[in-house]
């Protein structure tokens, strides 16, 4: 094979005979450097972002009583805690990282996979990131035009989320123990920002502002639509705890140390999750609670008058540490796929020098600034947020059809087969009611997800490309394999 040329691998995407093997002797992979530690706040900062500031007002409209939205709150961190157990099994029976993605390649073949990961890659990961990275640059740069008649400029707070997403990006590329310490400090963070709430609320309830506690059932939505989608608002904001199986092989000891993270992290998160809505609850009623999208933010000015700007930091602070963790995992889901074959074989390159997927890391970086540029991101994350579910449906199907297809396969990890049933029961249930009641929302993700359709028969099922864009392409990732000083993984 021609060192200039390259070839189609046996996937159908393009692959480059570039330097292999060792760097002075060592193979060159991703390290096990993640600890216990490190997962939890892998996880704790991955969920506790923008949505707790945000949701809490879903979950009461949907609801109609401070009782019932509390349960709910209660109820969707217990199925967060079975769906993660139910993720633990799968990461632990593959051990490979890629997170949903390499579930669906294991139990159900290449298509579906390569679905998940084109709406993955191309939209959902890059719009979640812009929009996390959007909320952080405007509460950084809010307090500066707080002025009457004085509005937010738009291009400054993209271009601070794009500084945002580079320099994060940056730390990634140069150490995965940089990382994690980004990750430790602002999961540190933003736990004592909500600290702050929750002590705040519990002086409150000492002060007798217990109003909104009085007939807490009042008023109660038991509809089953209304239900469902106060599920959807509540699982929305905890949603990020299957990011942690997208770094599997980097995790040492994953075998005790993937459960252990995930039953030491999920309680901490609900505990904080319900006395944050508690303290909401002493400062705001029911109907100033529906009526406000921010409900951090005016809880900040109920209570802590001209201290309120500490809860733009509390949100900067949940955000800058929600996007450097989404960075860490996605970069290694396009770093896998590349692997497999299913995207060009040079974002499977790792830095030689820093031991990081240099290349998946730039090309992550890329796509979320590309979003940043978008006017749309906020209804492309509606559309998605049903092909989200189906996802997470789909990789507990995985675990069911696996346990009946392959019962040999080493399970270090087993749980009792009704956790993953009830928790793929509950998700049909969440998805048929999407589909119900926003047909268009739906449909429009659908059919944004099986554009990929094309793409994979031309990318991934046509073999025979021509030898003109084969040369080319092998060029062009050698030319990019030299400027990253990266090398294929071993």
């Amino acid at each position: 094979m021609d060192a200039d040329n390259g070839s189609v691998n046996s996937k159908g995407y393009t692959s480059v005979p570039l330097v292999k093997g060792a760097v002075n002797g060592n193979a060159v992979r991703l390290e096990k450097k993640i600890t216990l530690l490190n997962i939890v706040t892998i996880i704790v900062g991955a969920i506790i972002g923008s949505g707790i500031f945000i949701s809490p007002k879903g979950v009461q409209q949907y609801t109609g009583s401070v009782g019932l939205s509390l349960m709910v709150w209660a109820v969707c961190g217990v199925l967060s805690l079975i769906g993660a157990l139910c993720y633990a099994e799968l990461g632990t029976t593959i051990t490979s990282s890629g997170g949903d993605y390499i579930y669906l390649m294991e139990a159900f073949g290449e298509l579906p996979a390569f679905l998940l990961l084109w709406v993955t890659m191309v939209v959902i990961r890059p719009t979640a990131q812009a929009i996390v990275a959007l909320t952080f640059a405007f509460y950084v740069v809010e307090p500066f035009f707080s002025g009457d008649n004085c509005e937010t400029p738009d291009t400054a707070v993209r271009l601070l989320a794009a500084i945002c997403i580079t320099i994060l990006t940056w730390v990634n590329a140069y150490s995965v123990r940089w990382a994690m310490r980004v990750q430790d400090i602002f999961t540190a963070g933003k736990l004592l920002a909500l600290c702050v709430i929750i002590i705040a609320g519990i002086v409150q309830l000492c002060l007798g502002h217990t109003q909104s506690f009085v007939n807490s059932f009042e008023g109660s939505n038991t509809d089953f639509g209304a239900m469902t989608l106060a599920f959807y608002s509540g699982m929305f904001a905890y949603g990020g705890w299957n990011y942690l199986n997208f770094v599997t092989e980097e995790i040492k000891n994953p075998y005790q140390n993937l459960p252990r993270a995930i039953i030491i992290s999920m309680p901490i998160v609900t505990f904080v999750y319900v006395f944050t809505n508690i303290a909401y609850f002493t400062a705001l009623s029911p109907a100033e609670m529906k009526a406000t999208s921010a409900v951090g933010a005016a809880f900040g000015d109920r209570l802590f008058g001209v201290m309120s700007w500490v809860m733009p930091l509390f949100v900067a602070l949940s955000t800058f540490g929600g996007v450097n963790g989404a960075l860490f995992t996605t970069a290694r889901l396009n770093f896998v796929a590349a692997r497999n074959g299913q995207l060009p074989q040079i974002l499977s390159m790792i830095n030689v020098r820093r031991k990081t997927p240099l290349t998946a890391l730039a090309f992550t970086c890329f796509l979320s600034c590309i979003m940043l540029t978008s006017t749309a991101i906020y209804d492309l994350i509606n559309y998605f947020s049903f092909v989200f579910y189906l996802a997470i449906d789909a990789c507990i199907l995985a675990l069911i059809y696996l346990r009946w297809k392959k019962p040999d396969l080493p399970r270090p990890i087993k749980f009792n087969i009704a956790l993953p049933i009830c928790w793929f029961l509950f998700c049909t249930m969440v998805l048929m009611t999407s589909l119900v009641k926003e047909p268009l929302t739906t449909g429009i993700g659908l059919a944004m997800t099986f554009s990929g359709v094309p793409i994979y028969i031309i990318f991934i099922w046509w073999k025979k490309k021509p030898q003109w864009f084969i040369r080319w392409f092998g060029k062009f990732s050698i030319m990019i394999q030299k400027m990253t000083e990266s090398v294929p993984s071993e």
